[in-house]
């Protein structure tokens, strides 16, 4: 079975005059991560790995279930290909996550991510926020054959406050 942990990053600040791929987490993206992040760690296996998109806002997110999570740093890494919004470059890169990995954590950014929760999973989200964390599974042993799995567990920011 293969476990999937997708994380949309949290609320992005758009106060610095700063290019899309540099812009920080706001103050409430930064205590979203922390109340997700919490949660998360007491309903979840830990991932095996933590693959985060580069951009400042996914990287931000991704450290906070890094800590929370205790994810040592040869478990954590960054993939710039996950700065995608179309979803392409995302699936490629689950399609061709290791095999002997059967939990992962992927973190990144929407209209991806809700497309991909969709077309992965058996139950439909709208939209997955800022900092939404989906749990997918999949009755796999490869990762390059999962199709439609299972939607487990959704934690929205919004139901935890």
């Amino acid at each position: 079975m293969k476990t999937l942990y997708l994380v949309r990053h949290a609320k992005s600040s758009w106060e610095q005059n700063v290019d899309d791929h540099k812009r920080p987490l706001k103050e409430r993206g930064e205590s979203d991560g922390k109340l997700v992040s919490k949660k998360v760690s007491k309903e979840i296996e830990p991932p095996q790995k933590i693959i985060s998109s580069d951009a400042t806002r996914a990287f931000s997110t991704a450290g906070f279930f890094k800590e929370t999570l205790n994810i040592a740093d040869a478990d954590f890494e960054t993939n710039h290909d996950l700065y995608d919004f179309s979803g392409q470059n995302v699936m490629r890169i689950i399609k061709s996550l290791p095999d002997n990995l059967d939990n992962v954590m992927i973190v990144g950014h929407n209209h991806a991510f809700t497309s991909i929760a969709n077309m992965l999973g058996n139950r439909y989200i709208d939209n997955v926020p800022t900092c939404g964390f989906v749990m997918l599974q999949f009755d796999e042993k490869k990762w390059s054959n999962i199709t439609t799995g299972k939607t487990v567990k959704t934690i929205f920011p919004r139901d935890l406050k």
